[in-house]
């Protein structure tokens, strides 16, 4: 199983502000999810992955790009962790003219990231491993290059 990537307020953030690519959003997630690389590419659901995860997704769930995932995704978050971006990050949403599938659903996964860690009583720290950020993207409905078109 590899070593899910080390989460920090700072990297959180980065995730809402765009500065990262979709796949790095879903990398956050998959080993959290017990999915791992099989060597082609592609991440697989492995024996510590929930079966229900590993039956309605067998491969890599593309969060952001593909709304059932992304609708899985926000069930899974349990009701009591909810309200947790608003609570720990301060984030408000985004504005009228930033309201993009993309983002929202950038915030569901960052969602998710603080409710695993409360689920597991641990913290997170302010700063940590950030990977190269990005600039935003352009076109923030295409995402950055390579990111799959959202559905």
């Amino acid at each position: 199983m590899p070593a899910a990537y080390p989460l920090s307020r700072a990297l959180l953030e980065a995730v809402l502000a765009d500065r990262t690519s979709d796949r790095f959003v879903c990398e956050l997630i998959w080993p959290r999810l017990g999915y791992a690389p099989d060597g082609s590419g592609t991440w697989g659901a492995g024996p510590a992955t929930e079966a229900l995860w590993r039956e309605s997704f067998p491969i890599e769930p593309q969060f952001i790009a593909q709304r059932p995932a992304s609708v899985a995704l926000t069930r899974s978050i349990p009701k009591q962790h909810k309200q947790l971006l608003k609570q720990q990050l301060g984030f408000a949403g985004y504005k009228i003219g930033g309201l993009y599938p993309r983002r929202t659903r950038r915030a569901t996964a960052v969602n998710w990231l603080l409710a695993y860690l409360a689920e597991r009583n641990e913290p997170l720290p302010a700063t940590g491993l950030l990977p190269e950020l990005l600039e935003p993207p352009a076109n923030p409905v295409a995402g950055h290059p390579g990111d799959w078109p959202v559905a």
